[in-house]
């Protein structure tokens, strides 16, 4: 696809965010105990996740029809086509159903498993992020950049927890601890793809976590290299996507970081 059909798809997938937030929205109060389902260990679904993806899928069918689909909730058929659209209905279902502020929509479009488009809707503050291939990144319409700053000790990061594989926790709280001692400190929210292009946009100098699927990450680290930033597996390669660990930076801390990150998953 050409840039301006790309950009054209990418419009009306705001838009698609939008209306199936304004859904979410509406089921805050309407969500208790009985609604809550356990997929795994601390990693919940409710009928509104369900259902909001239901809404996203035969909304993005209609833009790409030969495309398939990589989703969180299955409630379309995985097939592998050249077009993928990778889909987090609710990215942070955790503070959604305790009624805490911060989840988000998170959709991206891949062809051979390159990025061509991504947008992550943050609910709650009405924040739209967004980017298409060979072109910046956004925020409701306006610009965004990574933020400019040159050294771990002046940084604030963000991170989050694993729910179920606690394989890697001492290589992760020796990093995670590192970070505590020696930057602004680290932030945990709630929401990997709102913790992703809140790099994008300056708010963090830097994001790591792993155990993460596709649908957590796929939109918010491109819309992250779009902005200017840097993004790389643990060991420095591009195994992020689908590889559960990740490191997003303003580029300027990368090097600096992933020397970190290497030594202590060594």
């Amino acid at each position: 696809m050409d840039k301006e059909t790309l950009e054209q798809i990418c419009e009306k997938v705001q838009n698609i965010t939008r209306n199936t937030g304004r859904f979410i929205s509406g089921q805050l109060d309407r969500v208790n105990q009985k609604h809550i389902e356990e997929k795994g260990t601390h990693n919940f679904v409710t009928y509104v996740d369900k259902t909001a993806e239901k809404q996203i899928v035969e909304a993005l069918r209609q833009l790409v029809p030969q495309a398939g689909f990589v989703a969180e909730e299955n409630t379309v058929e995985y097939q592998q086509n050249d077009y993928m659209w990778v889909v987090d209905p609710l990215d942070g279902t955790t503070n959604f159903i305790h009624g805490l502020p911060c989840f988000s929509i998170s959709i991206a479009l891949m062809y051979k498993n390159q990025v061509q488009l991504g947008v992550v809707y943050e609910i709650n503050k009405d924040e739209c992020f967004y980017a298409v291939k060979d072109g910046p990144a956004y925020l409701n319409g306006k610009e965004i950049h990574v933020s400019q700053t040159g050294e771990l000790k002046d940084s604030l990061l963000a991170t989050g927890f694993p729910y179920f594989d606690y394989s890697r926790m001492e290589c992760y709280l020796e990093l995670f601890t590192w970070c505590l001692h020696n930057t602004h400190g680290v932030r945990r929210i709630g929401s990997a793809a709102v913790d992703l292009v809140y790099v994008a946009c300056g708010r963090f100098d830097a994001f790591f976590e792993y155990s993460l699927s596709a649908w957590d990450v796929a939109a918010g680290s491109f819309i992250v290299q779009q902005a200017g930033g840097r993004v790389t597996d643990f060991k420095g390669k591009d195994n992020y996507i689908f590889g559960k660990e990740i490191i997003a930076t303003n580029s300027l801390i990368c090097d600096e970081f992933l020397q970190k990150a290497k030594y202590a998953f060594r």
